[in-house]
């Protein structure tokens, strides 16, 4: 509550119309260059979305075998944190902008999610197996890249720079794919021992005062 109440009073009226606004226009912006590739659910009746559209990827998984996952595994590859994944509706990936990206940024996020689309396509074409496609292998560790061995379908180049401004600005992951499911049944926890926050020093002493 203390940081909605610090936001909220910092931005005043005007700029939360402002940042509404530029949210609204950015998700907008992407649901309309993204349409041809992947279908948006859940427009309203002149085709528009509020702050977020949500990418539909089930009948490209249909027909692919390509999940929603492994299109936000990916696009670690190129260097963005993965959308909001099978939710609110399962197999797809739901993208928020917000008012913080610039047109740049936003028009990087298509150009990748472009190409990942292209991908998609070499898969269902049978250029790559799907086990042993970039989608399914990523994210690509600068271990994995380097590694002495090779011996998936598609070059190292693929894997690690699939986009031109890679080349200078890149993201190495850390992992690589994680069982998601496993994680989430059973879950560890890494907190410490409610021991830890034991105070050591000595308690006050109560004291009461009659008036």
């Amino acid at each position: 509550m203390p940081i909605t109440w610090a936001y909220i009073a910092l931005m005043g009226p005007d700029g939360l119309a402002t940042a509404t606004k530029s949210a609204v226009l950015s998700a907008n912006y992407l649901a309309a260059r993204l349409n041809d590739h992947y279908p948006v659910l859940y427009t309203g009746p002149h085709g528009l979305v509020a702050h977020e559209c949500i990418l539909d990827l089930r009948e490209l998984t249909r027909r692919s075998g390509v999940t929603a996952e492994d299109v936000a595994k990916r696009l670690i590859d190129y260097g963005f944190h993965a959308p909001t994944l099978a939710f609110p509706v399962s197999g797809t990936l739901m993208v928020e902008p917000t008012e913080s990206e610039d047109l740049a940024e936003l028009d990087r996020f298509v150009d990748a999610m472009v190409a990942i689309r292209g991908e998609i396509d070499l898969v269902m074409w049978g250029e790559w197996p799907l086990e042993a496609s970039p989608l399914r292998q990523a994210p690509h560790t600068a271990e994995m890249v380097c590694a002495d061995t090779w011996d998936l379908p598609y070059p190292r180049s693929v894997a690690a720079f699939p986009a031109p401004w890679l080349v200078t600005d890149k993201y190495w992951p850390p992992v690589r794919r994680i069982d998601g499911v496993h994680g989430d049944r059973n879950l560890v926890c890494s907190c410490p021992s409610p021991a830890a926050f034991e105070s050591t020093l000595p308690p006050k002493s109560a004291s009461l005062q009659v008036l």
